[in-house]
């Protein structure tokens, strides 16, 4: 049986302080997990603080045979099941219907759909990357989570079995069925070659250089921009986009280059003119492959710019 700290004592015995130095260490990744389950930073807020409450108020349900790591994620597992079921699964443009064969140029955003929204505290090890938090909301939430629990955080059936209060045979059943659906990729590609074709691909769209832009790109690219419904898919129907609105419509760009679920991504700002001040657009993240861009999502909401640290605006100079 693993030995009780002191910490764990004095927290019983409702020390505050106690128990934030017993969490703390466990914080950031239990945040992780609650984004992967939920695939919403602001849902994974609410879940954590969901998650720190309850275990503060059944601490003394824990019984020390195991480690505390392993109870606090048996604890925010739940949390996050509850939550997925009260608010549904999030959602990318690709999940709603078909490639867009065309630019659209006037459509209104789908505010009533729960879309899924980039994770700005993520390193390369905590498996956040977009496409398989996108594939992992297609999942039941049992599925989803023992896929988690098994594949990327490492517990064994077993102890996955005691975290969902069912059975190892349950348990590996789920595990059989997510692994058809979510397929996990490779690491994030966070290193210095995917951060300078995120600056050649900001660049070249905010200079209008279409043939750089589409020099950069796959033959099978996409590109989708939440809130609004409409996707493109193929290096024709990007390029048509680009050129037709943020390279023709959009008459000023600024970009800085930021970090988002482990990979190198663009904070767009845009203006009337050059000289004028410019304001919050989209986060946009892109998937490198073999060093080219193979996905573009932009997420159009300036609500998102605080998350990473940057200002609603952009001044020239």
């Amino acid at each position: 049986m693993p030995q009780i700290s002191d910490d764990l004592i004095l927290a019983r015995d409702g020390d505050e302080q106690a128990f934030a130095r017993l969490v703390e260490p466990v914080r950031r990744e239990l945040h992780a997990h609650c984004y992967r389950m939920l695939g919403s930073v602001h849902d994974a807020d609410d879940a954590l603080q969901e998650t720190l409450v309850k275990a503060w108020r059944g601490l003394g349900g824990f019984a020390g045979r195991g480690s505390l790591r392993a109870w606090l994620y048996a604890v925010a597992t739940r949390v996050c099941l509850d939550l997925s079921e009260a608010r549904g699964r999030r959602a990318l443009p690709a999940d709603l219907g078909p490639a867009s064969d065309h630019p659209v140029l006037d459509s209104p955003p789908r505010a009533e759909v729960a879309w899924l929204t980039p994770y700005a505290v993520a390193e390369q090890r905590e498996a956040v990357e977009l496409a398989f938090v996108a594939a992992l909301q297609r999942l039941p939430g049992n599925q989803r989570a023992a896929l988690l629990l098994f594949e990327v955080l490492g517990f064994s059936a077993a102890e996955i079995a005691g975290m969902m209060r069912t059975s190892v045979t349950s348990v590996n059943s789920a595990l059989a069925r997510a692994r058809r659906v979510v397929a996990r990729g490779g690491a994030p590609v966070n290193d210095p070659q995917a951060r300078r074709l995120a600056g050649r691909f900001a660049a070249t769209l905010a200079a209008g250089d279409l043939d750089g832009f589409v020099a950069l790109l796959t033959r099978d690219v996409t590109w989708a921009m939440p809130p609004l419904a409409h996707w493109y898919a193929g290096v024709g129907a990007v390029t048509a986009f680009a050129q037709a609105v943020p390279m023709t419509l959009c008459p000023s760009w600024q970009w800085r280059l930021v970090t988002a679920n482990g990979v190198p991504a663009v904070a767009f700002y845009l203006g009337e003119t050059a000289g004028a001040v410019h304001e919050a657009w989209s986060i946009t993240l892109l998937e490198p492959r073999g060093g080219r861009v193979a996905a573009i999502t932009s997420f159009l909401d300036p609500g998102l710019f605080p998350l990473f640290g940057l200002p609603p605006i952009s001044r020239p100079g």
